[in-house]
C-alpha cells in the first residue's frame, strides 16, 4: 500500500508542469553599445561610447522581474572620435583608467514598469566609487535570432548620473555634471 502511494505521488509529480527558469544570456559585444552624452561649456553636446563590453543576464521570460544583469565596460574601449579626448578622459583628470580600467554594473532589482519596460535598479563603479543608479529600460525583443540561429534577448536602457558622484568633477560646472547614459544591449542564449 504504502509503495503504491509513493509511485502514485512520483507520477503526479512527473506529470505537473515545469516551471520557467531563468537561463543564461551572452552579451553580444559587436551588438551592444554605451553611449554617454554631457554638455561643453554651454556650447555643445559631445558623446562618448563604450565598446568593449562584456556581461550576462541571467533572464527569465515568464517573470522579468526574476532576471538580473551584470556588465563590465572596459575603458580601454572609449571612443569619443577625437583620440585627443579619448586620451583625456582617461587621464587621472577624469576616469583615471590606469587605477580603474573598468566600469561595471551589477543589477540587484528588476521591476515592471508598463507592458514592455522594466526599472532595473543596480550597483555602478566607475572611478573606483559604487553608487546605487536605475535604469529605465525597454524590452526590445526576446525570441529566436535567425542570424545566430539561438534565442536572443534585447533591451534599450537610459539613466542620467552625476559624475560628482563619482568623483569625477573636473571642470564643473562649465562641463556639466549631469551625464546621460544610453545603452542598447543585444544578448544570446548561452551555450
Amino acid at each position: 500500500m504504502l509503495r503504491n502511494i509513493l509511485l502514485s505521488s512520483i507520477l503526479a509529480a512527473a506529470s505537473l508542469p515545469v516551471l520557467a527558469a531563468t537561463q543564461k544570456y551572452d552579451i553580444d559585444p559587436g551588438h551592444t553599445q554605451v553611449t554617454f552624452t554631457w554638455n561643453h561649456f554651454g556650447f555643445s553636446n559631445p558623446s562618448a561610447t563604450l565598446e568593449k563590453i562584456s556581461g550576462a543576464i541571467e533572464l527569465d521570460t515568464a517573470d522579468l522581474t526574476k532576471s538580473s544583469v551584470a556588465v563590465t565596460m572596459s575603458l580601454d574601449g572609449l571612443h569619443s572620435g577625437v583620440p585627443k579626448l579619448d586620451e583625456h578622459l582617461k587621464t587621472a583628470e577624469f576616469f583615471d583608467a590606469a587605477k580603474f580600467p573598468d566600469i561595471t554594473f551589477k543589477s540587484t532589482k528588476v521591476e515592471k514598469s508598463g507592458a514592455e519596460a522594466l526599472k532595473i535598479s543596480g550597483d555602478l563603479t566607475a572611478h573606483g566609487v559604487t553608487r546605487p543608479v536605475t535604469f529605465n529600460a525597454k524590452v526590445n525583443k526576446i525570441g529566436d535570432n535567425p542570424m545566430m540561429k539561438s534565442l536572443s534577448a534585447g533591451f534599450d536602457a537610459d539613466v542620467t548620473i552625476k559624475r560628482s558622484d563619482f568623483d569625477v568633477g573636473a571642470y564643473l560646472p562649465n562641463v556639466s555634471d549631469d551625464i546621460r547614459v544610453h545603452i542598447t544591449l543585444d544578448s544570446h542564449l548561452a551555450k
